[in-house]
């Protein structure tokens, strides 16, 4: 089952600096083992040692975010759209 996943700015060194990249698997969790075997240090990336994902990476499929979904076991049909979007903290209050 091919896929697109968007890939952040910051992962971009990872891809050769490609922002979209096709991989394929039938969950969130080969999707990333894939993306690892492909593009190596993704992993890392976007789970910790545990092999769960990262509190700052929010993955979207289809524009859902899959922590509402199930997670890593979230299923992914053929053709579907993976975003990678790294959480963004900090700035100040300016009132």
């Amino acid at each position: 089952m091919a896929v697109i996943v968007r890939i952040p700015t910051p992962l971009r060194r990872l891809t050769q600096n490609l922002a979209e990249v096709e991989t394929e698997g039938t969950n969130i969790e080969t999707i990333i083992e894939n993306l690892d075997s492909d593009y190596p240090g993704m992993k890392e990336r976007l789970c910790d040692e545990g092999g769960n994902i990262r509190r700052f990476v929010n993955i979207y499929l289809n524009d859902e975010d899959i922590r509402f979904l199930d997670g890593k076991a979230t299923s992914v049909t053929d053709g579907a759209e993976i975003s990678i979007i790294p959480a963004i903290a900090g700035g100040r209050n300016l009132s």
